[in-house]
């Protein structure tokens, strides 16, 4: 279920995740009882930070765009994790329409999108890719760095079905997070759209993902008879925010002054010395937009206008208005001297890799996915070079183990997510 992979941590395993570790066989039987019963996402990408005493999520993409920053090694696993997702909705797979976001002029993003068709290609199936952009008119071939071309088409809608001029695809898979809200041409389609429309950002709300997550949390470490804040970040929200005119300011304090003095009871149950702070984000949206870190409810009172107009904004210029206020979690991983935080990578229910996100000038307590980040893959574990006689296969027990357990976790919450907005 989990690749053998290495981690930025050393030294001695920590508690958790030698629970994790020894509870494999209660964690896997568990996680496919659960399987059975949900909807497994797609697939997804889970922000993590390990503080050594707390390893929690705290962000969940149901559109993932870095599959370009996958160590290569992982192909064969996304590759098979693909034909897995893709049989179950469209057993005869005849093709799959992929919808990317309108960054035309990301580069970065843009060899995700090829990523992405090589991995669908790989699994056996026809994939064309569809421009929701008007200005694509005809094919269109784009270079890109790493010597790739990514030809985008025009969308074609014949009755309730989409697709290209020569093509009619099984399955409409979008990369496109819909924070814009959901373009005509994509409403009631017959084809199955996955993720569906209701996870886009337009209607999905961060809150309603860690709520969810909040119950698989509880339920799992009862399961292992751990606390669930070890694996769950506190959090409260507050609508009706208008940074500008300065509305809600009231209320964005008190919810940071509870969620820090919740805090503040478990570091001292559990001797952590360190400050507690709260992460203050808009409720909708990705890009790492539209967020801060706060230490005190003082702080939210004290903002100056280029700090409004910071948060007011986020990706598509849509304006925040609801906002969370989610626990801080420090990351203590470093690659290079840089602040570092895992990204967990899934298709359907199986981890396939992931990477690091890179920081220099970001701190162990600050949001890094900003200006400047920079990506370095996780590599499969070596624990010792083989053949030796006195090393065994089992030396060094996985620490990326625990990683996939709590992205899981918040896969699964990302289900329960998405049968509530499909079923209100």
């Amino acid at each position: 279920m989990v690749p053998h992979l290495t981690t930025a941590l050393t030294g001695p395993l920590l508690d958790l995740e030698l629970r994790f570790l020894n509870a494999m066989p209660t964690i896997e039987h568990w996680f496919r009882t659960q399987w059975l019963e949900h909807a497994v996402p797609f697939y997804a990408s889970v922000d993590l930070r390990n503080s050594g005493f707390k390893l929690a999520p705290v962000d969940t993409n149901l559109f993932p765009g870095g599959f370009n920053n996958l160590n290569p090694d992982f192909l064969p696993l996304c590759v098979q994790a693909m034909q897995s997702a893709v049989e179950k909705i469209c057993p005869e797979a005849r093709g799959v329409l992929l919808i990317p976001e309108n960054h035309t002029r990301n580069m970065f993003y843009l060899q995700n999108v090829a990523q992405l068709v090589t991995i669908i290609k790989q699994a056996g199936m026809r994939v064309r890719v569809g421009s929701l952009l008007p200005e694509i008119t005809e094919a269109t071939p784009i270079q890109l760095p790493n010597g790739a071309t990514l030809t985008l088409e025009p969308l074609v809608r014949r009755g309730r079905r989409l697709g290209l001029e020569d093509f009619d695809p099984c399955v409409v898979l979008l990369n496109n997070d819909l924070s814009a809200g959901v373009p005509d041409i994509l409403q009631n389609l017959e084809q199955a759209v996955f993720p569906p429309l209701s996870a886009g950002w337009y209607t999905r709300r961060k809150s309603q993902h860690f709520a969810a997550y909040d119950r698989v949390a509880g339920e799992f470490a009862k399961l292992l008879g751990i606390d669930p804040w070890l694996i769950n970040p506190y959090f409260a929200v507050c609508n009706q925010v208008n940074f500008h005119e300065r509305v809600g300011e009231a209320c964005l304090a008190a919810q940071v002054d509870g969620v820090l003095q919740k805090m503040r009871v478990k570091y001292a149950e559990y001797g952590v010395k360190h400050d507690p702070f709260v992460i203050v984000k808009a409720d909708a949206g990705t890009y790492g937009m539209g967020v801060m870190t706060v230490k005190d409810a003082s702080e939210i009172t004290g903002l100056n206008r280029k700090q409004r107009n910071k948060m007011a904004v986020v990706k598509e210029g849509m304006e925040v208005s609801d906002v969370l206020v989610q626990e801080g979690v420090y990351t203590f991983e470093h690659i290079n001297d840089a602040v570092a935080e895992p990204v967990v990578y899934m298709v359907d229910h199986y981890v396939v890799g992931g990477f690091y996100r890179v920081h220099t000038t970001r701190g162990a307590d600050e949001n890094l996915n900003a200006p400047g980040m920079h990506f370095e893959p996780l590599a499969f574990e070596s624990c010792c070079t083989l053949p030796n006689p006195d090393c065994a296969p089992d030396d060094t027990p996985n620490r990326f183990y625990a990683y996939g357990v709590v992205a899981r976790l918040a896969l699964l919450a990302a289900s329960l997510e998405i049968e509530a907005a499909e079923n209100p």
